[in-house]
């Protein structure tokens, strides 16, 4: 069987899970925290950065995009649209999400759950503050425009974009963060639709239950 390593937690191990689960693939995950890699890790992903995925005969493929241009290889394309437009758009998208989208969730999610619980600090609530004010609008300014009137990001079914994009915000939802749903009507409407279809459905229910736990 196959393995990802990496956090439940992280929007990247998500991405890469909602991946995995789209396609039907079976996979083990195996807890590894995006802090102080051992060096074993480090072999398997030389940055330190998590997921990584190992593959049945033992290749470790490092990042999340990498892993789904891999399957999208071995299994054939199903995130990765055929059409040259389309594939383009996607992946400007996951790249959008990976970054920008990423950045401003994260932030709150860093300061307000990573930080306290994990790192002993206290929550800053200017960096929430201005990721939330000012980082989240701008992301969300263009994002709104990309996905009005449309269920999906690109053509008329999930693509790398859609579960980069989403995946952060599911980090926002468990940090307790928010934007302007009114405002961002459009956005909000695809969010939610993306977020309430498997895998990303059945992925945020367990999140939820681990966290509950943990409480």
């Amino acid at each position: 069987m196959s393995v990802l390593h990496g956090a439940a937690l992280s929007p990247f191990v998500r991405k890469a899970r909602a991946a995995l689960l789209e396609r039907g693939l079976d996979y083990e995950l195996v807890e590894v925290f995006p802090f102080n890699q051992t060096p074993e890790y480090m072999e398997k992903s030389p940055m330190g950065k998590i997921p990584c995925y190992t593959t049945p005969d033992g290749q470790n493929i490092p990042d999340t995009s990498v892993i789904i241009a891999y399957l999208e290889r071995v299994h054939g394309q199903l995130l990765h649209p055929i059409d040259p437009d389309d594939y383009a758009r996607a992946l400007f998208g996951e790249e959008f999400g990976d970054t920008a989208v990423v950045q401003a969730c994260g932030a709150v999610f860093f300061q307000r759950f990573v930080a306290p619980m994990f790192l002993e600090q206290p929550t800053d609530e200017e960096v929430v503050k201005n990721a939330l004010e000012v980082d989240l609008p701008k992301v969300l300014d263009w994002l709104d425009k990309q996905v009005a009137g449309k269920k999906f990001f690109v053509g008329d079914a999930v693509s790398c974009a859609d579960l980069a994009i989403c995946s952060p915000f599911v980090n926002l939802m468990h940090a307790q963060g928010d934007f302007d749903r009114d405002k961002y009507k459009a956005f909000n409407t695809y969010l939610e639709g993306i977020l309430a279809r498997d895998p990303f459905a059945s992925l945020i229910a367990e999140e939820k239950r681990a966290l509950g736990q943990a409480a």
